[in-house]
């Protein structure tokens, strides 16, 4: 009999652990922005063109906040993409997420849970 030997996780340098954690964090906080603004949106375009509510002229920078956050949100899934080298469907995914009501929420969940077993970055 052979004894069994247990497969290690590759052992990953501290410094691409580092820029990989950055680079997650900086994600994840564009995906949460990117979210609640698009959400604020579809409120807004509800109330306005749904309910004909005569909002106020500021009302039109929610639309406005919500394309430049979606602009840093894919801008930051780039740079994680690159980093922690998806594969073209998870970063097509990714980036549609910040279009959708609420996905960006779930897939930050994901993206986050599967880069940080993948790097090991609960681990020192």
């Amino acid at each position: 009999m052979t004894p069994q030997t247990t497969p290690t996780a590759p052992k990953i340098h501290p410094q691409r652990k580092k820029r990989v954690r950055t680079a997650l964090n900086i994600f994840s906080v564009t995906a949460w922005i990117t979210g609640v603004f698009l959400i604020l949106l579809v409120i807004r375009m509800i109330m306005e063109y749904l309910l004909q509510v005569d909002l106020p002229a500021w009302a039109t920078m929610v639309a406005i906040f919500h394309g430049w956050a979606y602009m840093a949100y894919l801008l930051a899934t780039l740079n994680l993409g690159l980093k922690a080298r998806w594969k073209p469907v998870v970063w097509f995914t990714t980036a549609i997420s910040g279009v959708v009501p609420f996905l960006s929420f779930f897939i930050e969940n994901n993206r986050r849970r599967e880069v940080v077993e993948k790097f090991q970055l609960d681990r020192p």
